[in-house]
């Protein structure tokens, strides 16, 4: 959500309060009337407190990149003779997918859970079934209890992964909006990295106990360090811990030039807390059950429907186009593709790559539109699939020797990915849907999504006895990347440097041209809690404009 509106959660009681229309125009006179906020948007130091919450949120994903990779290590050690439990290649592929199956459970849960006791309490019981997953697959002494661990770890992912997003997507401001959510995929694929490393050099029972440690720290840096998101807390009529939440976000703004006249900033906050404690009112008086039929009739809008169906086709050529099974199964394609490398070393560079790239993808997603992202990363992916498949064919044939080819071929279609197609799904699932059912609506996509990857790598050691081997397996990854390639080019709607009122007006075929947009914009400013805190009057003239302007607004 665009943190320069946070009253945007109850717009449509904004719209209710008629009597107001007066105070609301006059407000926006006084808005126009203040010096543009554009100026701070390329100035990092003024977003450190957004940065650092938005990091410290999605930490726990660092745990979420663990159990992700965890099947790549483990399914190996398991496989290898002389393991203490033994399992079949069908056990194998359960072992790898299961977690998956549970991300939509976890993050329906989720999304209420989200609802009502906040963004950031959520991702804190994330922890409990974590933890408990972890041991159960540390003690494990059979098949049974490693598929145990893997569901409870599976539900923390989503009750972890969810919240976060949305509690990103609410501080953050426009122009890093994306990056920060980009954020998440950076810490996982930082612990894909940790997972891979320790599943080269330790037991998979140790690296279990071990991941408890990554499980609680997150935990306890977000109950010290985080405030709660100031969108939810406004939408449950906790204005003054709203106030505060912002006031830590944005404390490293510009303050007032004119810091000899105070008498404006007074009247503007005591205005603010005015209209803010009148919206809360107006918000506990809405009936439940009116709420809950709003919510589902949101759906069936265009601005519901719409995001969900592209949202749909986009995830399903992600998840077949490789970039997840390459994941779970890291260690067994690579030993698949007949390379000499050893796969556990190798799989330790496919997360390092990984994780450099979710670095770079975080400044790419700040300076490039999404749909060139996604053109760009499904070509390069497409490319390198294609032929590391066709020097698979010749190592299966002996007529090569270069059994380096593939794995170069596969850390370039991790680096092709990680441009675009393998993130950018992920940030549209907060960004395309409307404030009034963004909770539940990321949640069904995100539920979604992982309904899909779990076929995808449910189905692998299928496709490939289907297809005849490692090389045609990954054919089908470079022609689904192609398909990619011409959805964004034809389907996919752009969002980079978009307000998410901007994205609900497109979807509601409301869009305009960006000079008309922006003149609009600057005269239907609504009144927010941080229009008060941050912004000012570059001049004197308009300091005394706004005086007045407030004055008279009192008097009325």
């Amino acid at each position: 959500m665009d943190p320069l509106s946070i009253g945007s959660s109850v717009l449509s009681l904004h719209q209710r309060e008629n009597s107001e229309q007066h105070k609301d125009d006059a407000f926006r006179e006084i808005i126009a009337s203040c010096r543009s906020l554009s100026k701070y948007e390329t100035n990092v130091k003024s977003a450190l407190p957004q940065i650092l919450s938005a990091i410290v949120a999605a930490s726990f994903h660092i745990v979420i990149g663990i159990s992700l990779a965890y099947s790549a290590i483990l399914i190996p050690q398991l496989e290898e003779p002389g393991s203490d439990v033994t399992i079949t290649k069908g056990q194998s592929s359960w072992i790898a997918s299961i977690i998956v199956i549970m991300v939509p459970i976890g993050s329906l849960v989720a999304g209420i859970m989200m609802e009502f006791l906040g963004r950031l309490n959520t991702i804190k019981l994330a922890a409990l079934p974590c933890v408990a997953g972890w041991i159960s697959i540390a003690l494990a002494p059979s098949f049974t209890w490693i598929m145990v661990g893997r569901v409870l770890t599976g539900f923390a992912c989503a009750l972890g992964t969810s919240p976060a997003i949305v509690y990103i997507t609410e501080v953050a401001r426009p122009d890093m909006r994306g990056s920060l959510i980009s954020s998440g995929p950076t810490l996982a694929s930082l612990g894909m990295v940790i997972a891979y490393a320790k599943g080269a050099f330790m037991n998979w029972r140790l690296v279990s106990w071990i991941c408890i440690i990554y499980t609680v720290v997150p935990v306890l840096l977000i109950q010290l360090f985080v405030p709660e998101s100031p969108v939810w807390l406004v939408s449950k009529g906790r204005i003054e811990d709203a106030a505060r939440s912002l006031r830590f976000l944005y404390k490293k703004y510009p303050q007032p030039e004119h810091t000899d006249q105070p008498l404006s900033e007074m009247h503007l906050n005591a205005l603010l807390k005015e209209r803010e404690t009148k919206i809360a009112e107006a918000q506990r008086n809405v009936n439940r059950h009116g709420e809950q039929q709003s919510k589902l009739r949101g759906f069936l809008k265009p601005t519901g429907y719409k995001p969900m169906i592209i949202l749909f086709w986009f995830f399903l050529i992600q998840q077949f186009s490789g970039i997840y099974i390459t994941l779970f199964f890291a260690v067994t394609f690579i030993q698949d593709v007949g390379t000499e490398v050893n796969a556990f070393t190798a799989s330790i560079f496919v997360g390092l790559t990984r994780f450099t790239m979710s670095l770079l993808n975080a400044w790419l997603l700040k300076r490039f539109p999404r749909r060139q992202l996604v053109m760009v990363s499904t070509i390069g992916m497409a490319a390198c699939m294609g032929v590391s498949g066709l020097f698979t064919l010749w190592i299966k044939e002996g007529t090569t020797t270069m059994t380096w080819v593939p794995v170069v071929g596969l850390l370039l279609y991790v680096c092709s990915s990680m441009i675009g197609l393998l993130t950018i799904p992920w940030t549209m699932t907060a960004e395309l849907f409307p404030t009034d059912i963004r909770g539940i609506a990321h949640s069904i996509s995100y539920s979604m999504a992982n309904l899909l990857m779990f076929f995808a790598v449910q189905s692998y050691r299928t496709i490939t006895d289907l297809l005849g081997g490692a090389y045609a397996v990954q054919w089908m990854f470079a022609v689904v990347s192609i398909i990619g390639f011409f959805f964004a080019l034809f389907f996919l709607p752009e969002t980079h440097g978009k307000s998410l009122a901007e994205i609900e007006a497109f979807f509601a075929g409301k869009s305009q041209p960006p000079a008309e947009r922006a003149s609009a914009e600057r005269a239907t400013a609504k009144t927010t809690v941080t229009e008060h805190l941050i912004r000012s009057p570059s001049r004197e003239a308009r300091l005394k404009e706004v005086e007045l302007m407030l004055k008279n607004k009192n008097g009325a």
